[in-house]
């Protein structure tokens, strides 16, 4: 792979080929690409859905949304420093072409800001909710109707795929969904192959898929365009995955783990000595120790921590990246950049005791079984009504369920594997909030 092509500012139906040395520096086109998903309504939906703790009404927890928002930050740092290091390394790519190191920070600060636009209501547990209607639940009577391709999509839905189908989908009059740069795409497809083979490697690109057989043909687009690597054979497609991914995966991992613990500790799920322990390991290096004992309250105390463990971390994914960057351009490095990191093991154990604590609490636990049952509620419902319509056989049950969809998911699919991913899309762009509303809606409870 080469830079030069890595960082393409084409857009889906551009007719030409679009110039960094053209562009106009008071409005980059990799900073468009993060306007447009700040505006989009699926990024807005992040607001209203879980990080962490589902539903929660206290002012600190993190959303997805805040979440995103962080991930973006770091990311923009992470890329603009390996950003200076590349020109550094490459300077044609200044001198000849007009990039500059702020542009990597633009790709991934864009490309971080939506890696989580097409999770589903209620967390990692909304996936698995969506994916077991089909494997286990009623969804699974539609087996024998599709291809094993097509099934595995359903059965191992997955929100990377999702999101790279929300934008880019081509709607009426809407071509190419936003029109991301590639760049800013292949930045964002962590997991550049289809749902089967599963897991064929050990490479942490195989680790999921990035696509759903409805948009192979602009998925192998983009990956082309971008000259990225192909690593399968036959009928299955899978690419070695673009620099920038790394970068994006790396902020995405840094902000999980000391975050979500952050979020742990102020609900009292992790203790501060705990917490002090684990975080003074990322931060021996750097830490003030008299501004630290300064301070009075254990936010403000956690709040410093959280800070300095999050610098540590970006200077150790930027050297990680810089000192493989020639392995990676190769398609040669199967690892996330923080597998390397020499904070491996601090991380590791934060990330244990957050399972422990945090994701495995039993609010969250609680909470995630409503979301199950909510869910696969919506997906029975909804499925039922558009297929019988399809069909000619709505009821008028179903005629009434499908006028509570939102004008755009209104128009026909022909195929059955369309109308089911058409309805799970639905389905995963629903807040948690809107989620239990129409559950209690169907399920009569709510009050008129």
């Amino acid at each position: 792979m080469n830079w030069e092509q890595l960082l393409s500012l084409k857009r889906q139906g551009d007719k030409g080929k679009r110039l960094r040395k053209e562009q106009d520096d008071t409005r980059l086109g990799f900073e468009v690409d993060y306007d447009r998903i700040i505006f989009s309504a699926p990024f807005r939906s992040l607001q209203d859905k879980t990080q962490v703790i589902p539903l929660s009404k206290t002012d600190f927890v993190h959303t997805r949304l805040t979440h995103s928002l962080e991930v973006s930050v770091v990311g923009r740092s992470i890329g603009r420093l390996v950003g200076k290091k590349i020109i550094e390394k490459y300077p044609h790519l200044k001198e000849v072409h007009g990039y500059q190191p702020n542009d990597f920070g633009a790709i991934v600060a864009a490309a971080s800001l939506a890696h989580d636009i097409g999770n589903p209501p209620f967390g990692h547990s909304g996936e698995k909710a969506i994916g077991e209607y089909f494997k286990i639940g009623n969804g699974k009577q539609f087996k024998d109707q599709l291809t094993e391709k097509e099934w595995q999509d359903l059965i191992d839905f997955e929100g990377n795929a999702n999101g790279f189908s929300l934008l880019t989908a081509t709607r009426p009059g809407i071509e190419g969904g936003l029109r991301l740069s590639y760049a800013t795409l292949g930045a964002f497809m962590k997991y550049p192959k289809e749902s089967l083979p599963k897991k064929p490697t050990k490479n942490i690109a195989d680790k999921k898929y990035g696509f759903f057989q409805t948009d192979t043909a602009f998925f192998e687009d983009v990956a082309k365009e971008l000259g990225m690597i192909p690593n399968k054979t036959g009928n299955d497609i899978g690419f070695e995955r673009h620099p920038l991914a790394y970068l994006v995966e790396a902020a995405d991992d840094i902000c999980y783990t000391i975050i979500d613990f952050e979020d742990g500790i102020n609900l009292g799920l992790v203790s501060e000595d705990f917490a002090l322990e684990y975080l003074i390991k990322l931060v021996k290096d750097s830490i003030d120790t008299p501004k630290f004992n300064a301070l009075t309250t254990k936010e403000d105390r956690i709040s410093y921590l959280r800070a300095l463990a999050i610098g540590s971390l970006i200077s150790d994914a930027v050297k990680v990246f810089v000192e493989n960057e020639e392995l990676i351009l190769q398609g040669k490095f199967p690892y996330a950049l923080t597998e390397k990191s020499k904070y491996t093991a601090q991380m590791n154990d934060i990330i244990a005791l957050s399972v422990k604590n945090i994701y495995q609490s039993r609010e969250v636990i609680e909470k995630e079984v409503v979301g199950y049952q909510i869910i696969q509620t919506l997906l029975d419902k909804f499925i039922t009504a558009f297929n019988n319509k399809f069909h000619g056989e709505a009821s008028n049950y179903d005629n009434l369920l499908l006028k509570m969809l939102p004008e755009k998911f209104l128009n026909e699919k022909e195929s059955l594997y369309h109308r089911l991913l058409h309805i799970c899309h639905y389905v995963s762009l629903l807040t948690d909030g809107n989620a239990l509303e129409l559950f209690n809606t169907i399920n009569g409870r709510k009050k008129l």
